[in-house]
């Protein structure tokens, strides 16, 4: 693989990441919407180190 389909993946964990940090700072977080952000963070992780 080339390092921009790489950095392209870690931009987009990165942006997860984010999200999640988002989500979980509401007063009320939506525990769906977490446990989702986590699991597309996840994959995308482990696609990074399958590279």
């Amino acid at each position: 693989m080339d390092s921009s389909h790489i950095s392209a993946l870690q931009l987009k964990h990165a942006g997860i990441d984010r999200q999640l940090h988002a989500e979980m700072c509401r007063p009320m977080p939506d525990a769906v919407v977490i446990q989702s952000l986590k699991k597309r963070k996840l994959r995308l992780k482990e696609e990074i180190s399958r590279i």
